[in-house]
């Protein structure tokens, strides 16, 4: 039966309306296919999480032989870290903490047995200072140290000035006892009270969230920025040294863990690190809230192999109990759009030392078995315990056991503002990453400084660098597909002018690719015509395009359309349906370098691979045509899928740096829920008008309605005009077009129309 259909077909014999199309076997497949391919990739990536120790040593090529040669042989991990978690600028050099004064009050707010408590600032970067307290013990110190709070949790609680947390974990305090110099830094908080754009909407988003989004884009993170300010400390405790000599360290909890922990991987000049209420197995990383998020984190480093850039040096785990979040601040009428999964608990002590002793591995191999200590207090237990502050004095060379708890410190006067100070600390945040994004034409200039436009030719030699850049490095590059093709398909809909094919194609393992495929009735034996990929949008079908019976409201069954002119056309699904269920995938996919484009991009590939060797495509003349969601897939593959003669973005172009950063704006994506939009240091590697210029030499189009709300028309013809003119100096803009149209965010289907049928050669 297959043969004789085989024949049929290549005769350009009609098959009967019940048969599949040849060399295809029969589509089986029931229920919701969009959410089967959904499921399918977190399949995948649970998959890829799970194997994500095991391929971690790839990355490393570590050398035992000496302290030197091993810190040595570890140094790209090392700058890799600082530049995922964004720990990439300068810092501002000063030679003083600020005492805070002023006629009415002195620096000194209290003093306890021992010390005195200052209220104190240091700089940062130029324009942003850390706040915080520090507590000055009586003569030289026996260690310098930085102590980081939660998030949740003021300088003052750790320091015994406020009230929040039990006597016994205000370690600040117990370390200033002991006779070291304490700095405690204001950590932003998780509240949502200045998360949003006054006037046009707030969020219900952890001040957290609101500054790791903008930093996101701009190849930063919240941890990277309280990493930088911990270390400006140390830049600071580091210049004492030379005057009077004292180990330096740090020690945090839950939030302040995680940064204290980070800050000894980093710094070598860190003597002793604590960490406690944050070690454990960091493969559900992609669980916890979305600002800890760190893109390529998992794939490279565990919790062991950053306590390994700590090795040979001390390192104290503590496990007690951490930080409980059940999830953002809760959602109202006025305030909401925050990344609705993230929670924090308290792991199994198993867990924890099990992660301890795969650390422990790389300690012994340098000698240095004793310089890692477990603490296990239990999952009750309160941080900062005698155990753990005494492992850390031990490992600082203090001489003398741990003192016993004194009394709470006294108050001189109330002090700073807690509020006042956590709003100026948010402000400086965000206003750094505000300035970053200001700079950001220029990194972007600088990035693309190496192409050559003198020629289209030079130019598509010069741009692969590009490319590969883009996929590996923000997109995420899976493996070309793994399986075999196995196509099925079966007949969906049979019109006067064209049938209708569902198609499922294998890409990896759980993963397929499916659409609709359109052949008009009048394909002559032995032709090859053009193909239209016509991409639906968010929570689209491919049926919203391709059903003659289905006009709706932004598509207009343009593809059905298309077909009935003569174009071969082609549906894909793209997985962006579901919600929070396809939203997950990025936060599973950006731990592992990999974001949502990974798989469209390979399923694409195979997309494509099958039409190509269908004798009715002409391969050389097989166009894009994407709408909203699938206008951000015109934008992120063809330019980067060679087989696409041509491109063209319907409802998305757009200025997309300002779109997913502005605090300004009332078309940004900072105070909505579509937090599936971040994409790692895009805003200093590329813009929308850098992916467009990647189509050239081939047709790039743009189609635009006034009353879009994606974008304003001025957002839009600003970043075009780039690409009008990249297009003029290559001499070829007659490859360059955009259609303003008086319409909403909807398919046109006029100017563009005409740009298929001109530059896909149809008719002939």
């Amino acid at each position: 039966m297959r043969i004789r259909a085989i024949a049929l077909f290549l005769l350009g014999i009609p098959l009967l309306a019940q048969e599949n199309l040849p060399v295809t076997a029969p589509l089986t497949m029931t229920g919701d296919l969009a959410a089967a391919m959904v499921n399918g990739i977190h399949h995948f990536l649970d998959r890829e999480t799970a194997a994500a120790p095991q391929n971690r040593a790839r990355f490393w090529h570590r050398d035992y032989t000496s302290p030197e040669a091993y810190a040595k042989s570890v140094e790209a991990n090392r700058e890799r870290l600082r530049i995922i978690i964004g720990a990439v600028d300068a810092r501002a050099p000063f030679h003083a903490v600020s005492l805070l004064s002023d006629t009415n009050a002195d620096s000194v707010i209290a003093k306890g047995p021992g010390y005195r408590i200052h209220a104190v600032r240091w700089p940062v970067f130029d324009g942003v200072t850390m706040e915080g307290l520090m507590l000055e013990p009586q003569g030289a110190p026996v260690a310098r140290v930085v102590v980081i709070p939660d998030a949740d949790w003021s300088p003052e609680m750790l320091a015994g000035l406020a009230p929040g947390i039990p006597p016994g974990a205000q370690f600040a305090r117990r370390l200033a006892e002991n006779g070291c110099l304490v700095l405690v830094p204001t950590i932003i908080n998780r509240e949502d009270t200045w998360s949003g754009i006054p006037g046009i909407r707030m969020t219900n988003q952890p001040h957290r969230e609101w500054i790791y989004r903008m930093a996101f884009e701009a190849g930063r993170q919240i941890v990277g920025y309280e990493v930088q300010a911990i270390l400006a400390a140390v830049d600071w405790f580091d210049r004492e040294n030379a005057k009077t000599r004292a180990p330096i360290a740090v020690a945090g909890y839950g939030e302040g863990g995680l940064s204290a922990f980070y800050s000894g991987a980093l710094d070598p000049r860190i003597d002793a690190t604590l960490v406690s209420g944050y070690f454990q197995p960091r493969e559900e990383l992609w669980k916890e809230p979305i600002y800890r998020e760190i893109w390529s984190l998992v794939r490279e480093f565990g919790e062991a192999d950053i306590a390994s850039l700590i090795a040979p040096r001390a390192l104290v785990v503590e496990h007690c109990r951490f930080p409980v979040v059940t999830g953002p601040p809760p959602q109202n009428n006025e305030r909401r759009g925050a990344t609705p999964n993230g929670t924090l608990t308290t792991p199994p002590a198993d867990a924890v030392r099990g992660e301890v002793e795969k650390a422990r591995l790389h300690f012994e191999r340098l000698d240095a078995a004793d310089r890692l200590t477990l603490v296990e207090g239990g999952d009750e237990a309160q941080p900062g315990s005698d155990k753990a502050l005494a492992a850390l004095l031990r490992a600082v060379g203090a001489k003398r056991p741990l003192r016993t708890a004194g009394a709470l410190p006294e108050r001189a006067h109330s002090g700073p503002n807690i509020e006042d100070r956590m709003h100026r600390q948010f402000d400086a945040w965000v206003n750094y990453t505000q300035r970053l994004i200001r700079e950001s034409p220029k990194r972007r200039q600088e990035f693309w400084s190496k192409f050559d436009t003198s020629t289209p030719a030079r130019w598509k030699q010069t741009s692969d660098f590009y490319r590969d850049y883009i996929w590996d490095q923000i997109i995420g590059r899976l493996p070309a597909p793994t399986l075999p093709m196995n196509p099925r398909t079966r007949l969906i809909y049979d019109t006067p002018k064209f049938r209708g094919y569902e198609v499922v194609l294998d890409v990896w393992p759980d993963v397929f690719a499916y659409g609709i495929l359109l052949l008009p009735k009048d394909l002559k034996p032995g032709e090859r015509r053009p193909v239209v990929v016509c991409q639906h949008g968010l929570e689209g079908r491919p049926q919203d395009v391709a059903d003659p019976k289905i006009d709706n409201l932004y598509y207009h069954h343009y593809a059905a359309t298309l077909a009935e002119q003569g174009f071969v056309v082609y549906a894909p699904q793209n997985p962006y349906i579901g919600q929070d269920r396809f939203r997950l995938l990025q936060r599973e996919g950006h731990p592992l370098n990999l974001s949502l484009f990974s798989f469209i991009l390979g399923q694409h590939q195979r997309t494509l691979e099958w039409l190509k060797s269908q004798p009715f495509v002409d391969p050389q003349r097989i166009g894009f045509y994407g709408l909203s969601y699938g206008g951000k897939t015109a934008m992120r593959v063809p330019p980067l899928l060679g087989d696409y003669a041509l491109s063209i973005c319907a409802g998305d172009y757009n200025e997309w740096v300002w779109k997913t950063t502005s605090i300004e704006s009332s078309y940004s994506y900072m105070p909505l829920q579509e937090y599936d939009m971040l994409e790692f240091d895009f805003a200093n590697k590329v813009n929308y008008s850098d992916l467009s210029n990647l189509m050239a030499p081939r047709p790039f189009m743009v189609e635009r309605g006034h009353r879009d709300t994606v974008a304003p028309d001025e957002w839009v013809a600003y970043e075009f005009a780039k690409t009008r003119l990249f297009y003029s100096q290559m001499k070829i803009e007659d490859r360059v077009a955009i259609e303003y149209f008086d319409g909403p965010h909807t398919i046109n289907g006029k100017g563009t129309f005409e740009f298929l049928k001109r530059y896909l050669n149809w008719p002939h």
